[in-house]
């Protein structure tokens, strides 16, 4: 997948491509039903497939100190994308400027002049421009003045409830990451690296790994769940891990920690970089009277996750 960062980067003599466009975080179910459409139509076309994305959120550019929380970082978005056999990924700089971009500038700018675009495959909630004054109403008239097809892609719903990164990043912050894995299609991944903690676990017994994570990384609710501690990749090996997401209330902590027992794993992990696909939610932060009832739970915490991940 050729990757290019800004239309102005895309080769001279591009031809022609089946286009879509969006912020595409999480590449959840629906994101993959309007890509792999996409793909299809690129492919039935004798032409290529590309994905436009933006960097960073536009709502951030736009109201300043709204960023959602992020379900997927950059890196993982474009290897998730490149899994559905694009062609090519254009990562649109979301500044200030382009964001007064008028509808009618951002399709003759980037569709027709950069893309080559003969068709557009776009979900029907799609909103471009300017205060997003653009609908797929005004995007199909302005492809039948430049010749391109407009195409939706209907979006995904499962038991009346359509797919969506905010659904999702609810299903997250709710710590139901079982629900999060349905919309997803996997396990929801939060990636971060290990640093040094206050080498308590150690002490307890169940040394664990201290996750410093991106600031607006979507992390789950407070609780101890069952996930896969993924090193170097996507296609790397992983481990059960049983992980703590909160303040260590037993201990009257303060700061909000994500730290992860890797089961059966005597290595060193310090300065790496890792991720957690996190799969069951295993209980609810609670402090404990003494050490002994913490390091009981704690076991039965490792248990339950090593039958979970059997």
């Amino acid at each position: 997948m050729q990757r290019w960062r800004g239309y102005e980067a895309v080769p001279g003599g591009w031809g022609r491509s089946v286009v879509t466009i969006g912020v595409f975080d999480g590449v959840h179910r629906g994101h993959q039903a309007i890509i792999g459409h996409a793909v299809k139509r690129a492919r039935d076309l004798g032409v290529q497939s590309v994905v436009v994305t933006f960097d960073p959120h536009p709502s951030e550019v736009v109201r300043p100190g709204s960023h959602p929380a992020v379900l997927t970082e950059a890196v993982r978005k474009a290897e998730l994308i490149e899994e559905l056999g694009v062609d090519a990924l254009c990562i649109v700089p979301f500044t200030p400027a382009f964001s007064q971009l008028s509808a009618e500038a951002f399709v003759h700018d980037v569709l027709v002049e950069a893309l080559h675009a003969t068709a557009v495959v776009v979900g029907d909630n799609f909103r471009f421009g300017h205060r997003a004054a653009g609908d797929v109403t005004l995007l199909s008239a302005l492809g039948r003045s430049f010749g391109f097809g407009v195409e939706e892609a209907p979006l995904v719903a499962d038991d009346g409830v359509v797919f969506s990164s905010t659904y999702i990043r609810s299903c997250v912050d709710a710590g139901d990451v079982r629900a999060a894995a349905a919309a997803l299609g996997r396990p929801h991944r939060l990636g971060g690296v290990v640093v040094r903690g206050d080498q308590r676990g150690r002490e307890l017994g169940f040394p664990t790994a201290n996750l410093m994570c991106h600031r607006y990384a979507a992390i789950p609710a407070d609780g101890v769940y069952a996930c896969w501690l993924v090193r170097g990749g996507v296609h790397a090996g992983r481990r059960a891990a049983a992980v703590s997401v909160g303040t260590n209330p037993t201990f009257s902590g303060r700061e909000r920690r994500v730290e992860a027992y890797v089961l059966d794993f005597d290595g060193d992990l310090y300065g790496e970089r890792v991720s957690l696909d996190f799969v069951e939610h295993l209980r609810e932060q609670r402090a404990y009277e003494g050490i002994e009832p913490l390091v009981a739970q704690i076991r039965d915490d490792v248990e339950r996750t090593r039958e979970l991940l059997s």
